[in-house]
């Protein structure tokens, strides 16, 4: 079954100084006996700036060489602190300048889906205006381009202002038009049409996370079946950041999530 963790599940941990991102892989390797990673820069990056600082090359190739000794595969790299939109120009060039940084990483890490933000608030959400909308699809066709070219797929997760309204992720989709453009779908993660978002933007979904709401949700089966109706094929990726007890209440998140997949497969299957 197609289960990854959520690099961030362990973020209370990693501030505690009890893990680094080496810890995250052993853990992810031998605690849950999983062979793929769905890795956070935030193990490693420099959060004293707005914008946030990658390790440098040579700490990323250490990172490729962990995971090749483990014989893991970086199923989703999310990318914090280089999103696309700013409203101050300067702001945004060197946003853009970090993501291309990721971008690098991403390609030393063989990761085969990105996650970079549309930018906004991450409490509140509206349409984007003409210039931040004409400005984050020409990005994304860059981006796709390139990811294009090095066989993995980008794009944004609803996380973040205008991407937590579904009829505004369509609407990007649509105008990027790029195979090689795709979402990291949070489940129910929506301001606005929550009961239909999800669906909405299945067709361009390429990663998924759950939260601990989302694996309780009554209709959590119903949400998986309707992607794996529009064939999706991607992981289902858990993403918990418990206040306390990480260890176990991701064994926790794993068992809930796992049934919820295998339930809804079932009645796929039928």
């Amino acid at each position: 079954m197609n289960i990854s963790i959520g690099g961030y599940s362990f973020y209370n941990t990693f501030l505690e100084g009890k893990m680094d991102v080496f810890g995250y892989l052993e853990t992810v390797k031998y605690r849950y006996r999983m062979d793929a990673v769905d890795l956070w820069n935030g193990f490693f990056i420099d959060r004293s700036d707005s914008v946030y600082k990658l390790a440098d090359k040579s700490y990323i190739r250490k990172i490729r060489e962990a995971l090749d000794e483990k014989e893991m595969r970086v199923v989703n790299f999310a990318v914090d602190g280089a999103h696309l939109w700013d409203p101050d120009p300067d702001l945004r060039q060197r946003l853009f300048e970090n993501a291309l940084v990721h971008l690098d990483a991403a390609e030393i890490l063989g990761a085969e889906t990105v996650r970079i933000d549309t930018g906004g608030s991450y409490k509140g959400s509206e349409p984007m205006t003409d210039e931040q909308f004409e400005y984050t699809v020409k990005r994304y066709r860059e981006y796709a381009d390139r990811a294009a070219d090095g066989g993995y797929t980008i794009g944004p997760e609803n996380h973040m202002g205008a991407s937590l309204l579904p009829r505004e992720m369509k609407r990007l989709a649509e105008e990027v038009h790029h195979p090689a453009f795709g979402f990291l779908l949070h489940l129910g993660r929506w301001k606005a049409d929550e009961a239909e978002g999800d669906a909405m933007v299945s067709p361009w979904t390429v990663h998924t996370h759950f939260d601990a709401k989302t694996a309780v949700h009554p209709g959590a089966e119903e949400k998986v079946r309707s992607l794996l109706a529009g064939g999706y094929k991607g992981y289902w990726g858990v993403e918990y950041n418990a206040p306390n007890n990480q260890y176990v209440e991701m064994e926790w998140m794993i068992g809930a999530v796992k049934r919820i997949v295998r339930n809804a497969s079932r009645v796929e299957l039928e």
